[in-house]
């Protein structure tokens, strides 16, 4: 009976991690309305600006988070990088802090 349910949920999370798989981007290499292709440069500032980006999104059907005419990978790569850079210095910042109170 467990091997059953155990079965079930593995099944449950495949079809639904698989649901949230990407898609091709039909837009990718197309130029966007100023007739440009977002490329590296434009991933890495989108992917810092991505924390304020998403809250605002949550509000406006007009700022998305993600710009989908791009060319592919060295935007993917760029956006990668920002976002690292962006989330991860409050982590450093609180594990500095941690580190500091322990020493005293």
């Amino acid at each position: 009976m467990t091997r059953i349910v155990i079965a079930m949920v593995v099944l449950a999370a495949a079809l639904s991690l698989g649901g949230c798989a990407a898609g091709p981007n039909t837009l990718g290499n197309s130029p966007d309305d100023e007739g440009r292709v977002a490329g590296f440069g434009r991933g890495l500032w989108h992917g810092v600006i991505a924390p304020v980006t998403f809250v605002i999104s949550l509000f406006s059907e007009r700022v998305h988070l993600y710009e989908v005419h791009n060319n592919g990978g060295w935007y993917n790569f760029g956006f990668l990088i920002g976002a690292w850079i962006a989330l991860s210095g409050p982590a450093h910042a609180g594990s500095r802090r941690r580190r500091a109170r322990s020493r005293e």
